[in-house]
């Protein structure tokens, strides 16, 4: 009995985009830290804290207490603050490998985040939406970097 050969694209993910954000980098990069950490949430507006432990190595996770949770990745580079990069599983609990890579950049108080998702492996077609979530992430870390802050 054969399998059904699969395809690159059924294997891969990739997502390329920027984000402008009216902010000076540093805090940009802090915005960015904290939203993938602690103030991480659903599209739904539902809290999902996460762990994540901001030096090579470092780990992302989702803390469910009791040594209870999910491991999404471990930070591969980070420069603060121009670059974060995450390999791992993700939220896939598949054979999978992800790199998520934010490079910024900032010119004349604008920051310009560069964000590039790239996935290989046993890609269940559920997964495949995940450029919406994506996407919802990166309104929320400019909401926070723009928001006004107390001098």
């Amino acid at each position: 009995m054969s399998s059904p050969a699969l395809s690159l694209e059924a294997t891969t993910i990739h997502i390329a985009e920027e984000i402008e954000v009216r902010a000076p980098i540093g805090v940009t990069f802090a915005a960015l830290l904290d939203q993938l950490g602690p103030y991480n949430e659903t599209q739904q507006d539902t809290p999902m804290p996460m762990k994540l432990e901001a030096w090579p190595g470092g780990r992302w996770f989702r803390d469910l207490g009791d040594n209870n949770g999910h491991y999404w990745g471990t930070v591969q580079a980070i420069k603060k603050p121009a670059l974060l990069e995450i390999s791992g599983p993700l939220f896939m609990s598949n054979p999978v490998i992800t790199n998520l890579q934010y490079r910024l950049k900032e010119s004349a108080g604008v920051t310009i985040i560069s964000f590039r998702h790239q996935s290989f492996g046993l890609i269940l077609e559920e997964y495949r939406s995940v450029k919406n979530g994506r996407n919802y992430i990166h309104q929320k870390v400019r909401q926070r970097a723009e928001a006004p802050r107390p001098h």
